[in-house]
């Protein structure tokens, strides 16, 4: 945003108490007639034209209900970021449609958009020069909403988002992990029942991102809000997330739940402790097998393998014929890294 408001209290698009309660009216009767919070149906669009066209994005649909979680994962390319700012509006796709709580985003886009937010560029949504009580009042006002009556809903967040005791604060002095909170908190002042966040922990400290992420599943469990999340971080969709949408070159290639996309590995991992290992036997291992993470531990030697149940059979065989004493073994689950990687081939999720 290039320009800063002068005064949030002044914005002249506050409207009435009641069309913010009208719009809550909408969501909650859509809720009650199961209509998904989120139906992206067809969704395709490609930009140029002729022999320098690319298809970024190609009959996307996926629906994502009142309440739910939803990881949204891409490496460069796939199409995750022209998904999303379609359904915010951003771009208009060449086809396909967008409903929010049952209403047609590009047919009645006011309407729709009453329930969505969206945190896009972390803390860069912010004014700076206002402080953090005048960010949260000034996002529900351009909203449409009264932010008085809102204010109960603000203290809340600020006190979940440890942001209380710098409510008065301008966020151009706060740190970087504390804009990074305000940014989620503006998003969330108004009476939104959908938003997408990215990158929701960036330049938090570990303490502050696991209680962020608890915070997020409270708000989404509490309020039956509907997060769709998109992060770097692998723990954090993995913590936070009912289910995870992966795409790559332009269409959905996983749509499931973390433990649904890791019980299909057919491929296991384990961490194994063996005695009498020398450099040798250890460089006839590592030709044969998919040895990773050896460490020495005085008389032991630990490492990590990856291997099926025939591989893992002919690994303890070449181990019992190289004289090796097995200490220790255990299993180590895959991750949501791991999935991502096998089902797009990238090792960057951006």
């Amino acid at each position: 945003m290039s320009s800063e408001p002068t005064n949030p209290e002044t914005v002249d698009t506050i409207e009435s108490d009641a069309a913010a309660e009208t719009g809550a009216a909408s969501a909650r009767s859509g809720d009650e007639r199961g209509v998904p919070a989120l139906a992206v149906d067809g969704l395709s669009k490609t930009f140029g034209d002729g022999e320098d066209a690319v298809t970024a994005v190609e009959d996307v649909s996926f629906t994502v209900e009142s309440g739910e979680v939803i990881g949204i994962l891409g490496p460069n390319g796939a199409g995750k970021t022209t998904t999303i700012k379609s359904i915010l509006g951003l771009i208009l796709p060449d086809s396909g449609s967008v409903r929010i709580q049952g209403i047609d985003v590009y047919g009645r886009p006011r309407e729709a958009y009453q329930h969505v937010d969206a945190m896009l560029e972390g803390a860069r949504n912010d004014y700076w020069r206002l402080t953090v009580r005048e960010n949260l009042r000034y996002f529900a006002a351009i909203r449409g909403q009264n932010p008085d009556a809102l204010a109960d809903r603000h203290d809340e967040l600020l006190e979940r988002f440890d942001l209380a005791d710098r409510a008065d604060t301008p966020v151009r002095e706060l740190s970087r992990g504390m804009k990074q909170k305000v940014s989620l908190a503006s998003v969330l002042s108004g009476s939104v029942s959908v938003a997408f966040l990215d990158e929701p922990t960036l330049g938090l400290d570990v303490e502050s991102s696991l209680k962020l992420r608890r915070e997020l599943v409270t708000l989404a469990e509490e309020r039956g809000l509907t997060l769709l999340v998109s992060s770097h971080d692998m723990d954090v969709i993995e913590a936070v997330c009912d289910r995870v949408i992966i795409m790559n070159e332009g269409r959905i290639v996983a749509n499931d739940t973390v433990e649904s996309l890791l019980a299909g590995f057919e491929t296991q991992g384990y961490r194994l402790t063996v005695r009498g290992a020398d450099d040798a036997v250890l460089a006839d291992l590592r030709d044969r097998f998919d040895v990773t993470a050896l460490e020495r531990l005085d008389d032991r030697t630990r490492f990590e393998v990856a291997a099926d149940s025939a591989t893992f059979y002919r690994l303890t065989d070449a181990m019992e014929r190289h004289g090796l004493e097995l200490a220790a073994v255990d299993t180590v689950q895959p991750d949501l890294e791991e999935a991502f990687v096998e089902m797009t081939g990238e090792g960057s999720h951006r």
